[in-house]
């Protein structure tokens, strides 16, 4: 039974990966700067939006859950982009937009069944 929005497991997952990007972009050169502040708020605006909106009218959880899923999708393009720049790890990036991915999958089935 979900007594808080911690008990989601979207949220769970989705703070647990916040460290991870900053982690992931610390080895970002001085000039990627820009894309590592706005990859590391994208990543905390997952959870952050899940909790803010959580205990609110439906509407307004969901329209919370649409902002999640928004900040989900600019934090996978942002790490494409830092493949292609080459300013991470591959490996890592790939490991990341499949957490992310499912993440977003689950915004989604979320969004779709609050009631």
């Amino acid at each position: 039974m979900i007594k808080s929005f911690k008990d989601l497991d979207v949220y769970q997952r989705s703070k647990k990966l916040y460290p991870q990007i900053v982690n992931y972009t610390k080895t970002f050169p001085f000039e990627a700067k820009h894309l590592r502040d706005q990859m590391c708020r994208a990543a905390n605006s997952i959870h952050s939006n899940i909790a803010e909106g959580y205990g609110r009218s439906i509407a307004e959880f969901k329209l919370y859950l649409t902002r999640s899923l928004g900040s989900c999708n600019e934090v996978m393009s942002h790490i494409e982009d830092s493949v292609n720049a080459e300013f991470g790890e591959k490996n890592i990036a790939d490991k990341l937009i499949e957490e992310y991915d499912i993440i977003g999958k689950q915004l989604y089935r979320l969004r779709e069944r609050w009631k």
